[in-house]
């Protein structure tokens, strides 16, 4: 297992949480999701097979930005 840390901008209540988490559960391979709109923060544990870059795929996919390093 491995933890993937994204930070993600626009996320403003618990609900834009909520749909972050929904999408990236979806995910073949993604185990938990954890959110929060307060820190940007998103962390993702996931097998080794998912890649960083579909994760952040999905999240702009539903209207959210993925800060990238």
């Amino acid at each position: 297992m491995k933890e993937t840390v994204l930070n993600v901008k626009g996320m403003v209540c618990n609900g834009c949480e909520n749909r972050v988490k929904n999408a990236l559960k979806n995910i073949d391979g993604v185990e938990e999701v954890s959110a929060n709109h307060e820190t940007g923060v998103v962390k993702v544990t996931s097998n080794e097979d998912v890649l960083k870059e579909k994760l952040e795929e999905t999240i702009e996919d539903i209207g959210f930005e993925v800060v990238k390093d």
